[in-house]
């Protein structure tokens, strides 16, 4: 392609000679410089129009806002009803949540109303109309609420459950030799060494020399001694006056101070003191009185709770002798 360039008198004249390649790179780019132009007028165009209210371009402008309101309003209320239906699912199962609360305070001995101050409110979401988003906040904070309120009821029934494990771990209902076989029982009985009547106050249990002593609840030794009569002793003291007596070890291996557990090995059985042969002498004393250890070893794994208080009440009648073998 040739093109001739001349100036107004033809005076003077130019031949400008474009092949293929030259007249496409000339043909884009003067398309694109066009466009450049005609969006920048556009722009120039609209913008005056826009702030100068021109009819025709601010009813564009008016459409064009409208328009991306509209989209974010569907926006909001889509992630609002989303929202909505997932707050609805967190009360519904907060509702399950307090009602399993309530059954377990009755096991915990605790009621939920003293916990709770206010009645709870809870269920599914439902309204007939879309949620706005004040109405929408209101239920996530009395939803904070009612979260708060049953934390602590579940603080207070978790105190009260691990208060009634303990003390069930400091009474005595575990056999204090793993065989548990119990030759002389609590009470009356002919004396091996003096041939007379005496009370014997505690359990025996015959075993070979060597066998594991286990404390028969958790607590803290508070003697641990050679008794004249006991031989190799040990007592535990279980908290509420109450006191387990172990008596006639061959070995000892634990001291005055330890912290004990429930089943943890304290001695080994033998025959030291005033004993005839090798067993395990074992008492409960409760405030100082001895106590039949039969009665919390049998009725202490039914009843765990009261073992104390019957142990207590029976002291008021059992009589205080001089400690036997």
């Amino acid at each position: 392609m040739h093109l001739i360039i001349t100036d107004a008198w033809l005076a003077r004249s130019r031949a400008i000679h474009l092949s293929g390649a030259r007249l496409v790179l000339s043909v884009v780019t003067l398309s694109l410089v066009l466009m450049f132009m005609a969006a920048g007028l556009y722009h120039w165009v609209f913008l005056k129009g826009a702030r100068e209210g021109w009819p025709v371009i601010g009813s564009l402008v008016k459409l064009m806002v409208r328009g991306e309101f509209e989209q974010r309003d569907r926006f909001m209320r889509e992630n609002i009803d989303a929202m909505a239906r997932k707050l609805g699912e967190m009360q519904a199962k907060l509702v399950q949540l307090e009602a399993l609360g309530e059954r377990v305070s009755g096991l915990a001995g605790v009621n939920p109303a003293d916990i709770r101050g206010t009645p709870g409110r809870g269920g599914a979401l439902v309204s007939g109309r879309p949620l706005t988003m004040e109405e929408l906040q209101a239920t996530l904070a009395e939803l904070d609420k009612l979260t708060d309120q049953r934390t602590d009821l579940m603080t207070v029934m978790e105190s009260r459950l691990f208060d009634q494990k303990i003390k069930k771990l400091m009474v005595p209902t575990q056999l204090p030799v793993s065989n548990g076989v119990m030759g002389s029982a609590f009470g009356w009985r002919i004396d091996p060494f003096t041939g007379r009547s005496a009370l014997h106050t505690g359990l025996d249990f015959p075993s070979a020399p060597g066998t594991p002593i286990l404390a028969a609840a958790g607590g803290v030794v508070v003697t641990q001694e050679f008794h004249p009569e006991y031989g190799n002793m040990i007592e535990i003291d279980h908290g509420n006056d109450l006191i387990t007596r172990y008596a006639h070890a061959s070995r000892v291996f634990v001291k005055k101070g330890d912290l004990i557990r429930r089943g943890q090995k304290v001695a080994e059985v033998g025959t030291t003191g005033r004993s005839t042969g090798p067993h395990l002498h074992f008492e409960v004393l409760v405030q100082g009185v001895p106590q039949d250890p039969q009665k919390f070893l049998m009725a202490g794994q039914r009843h765990p709770g009261p073992v104390v208080a019957q142990a207590a009440a029976v002291s008021a009648t059992a009589p205080t002798v001089p400690a036997h073998r």
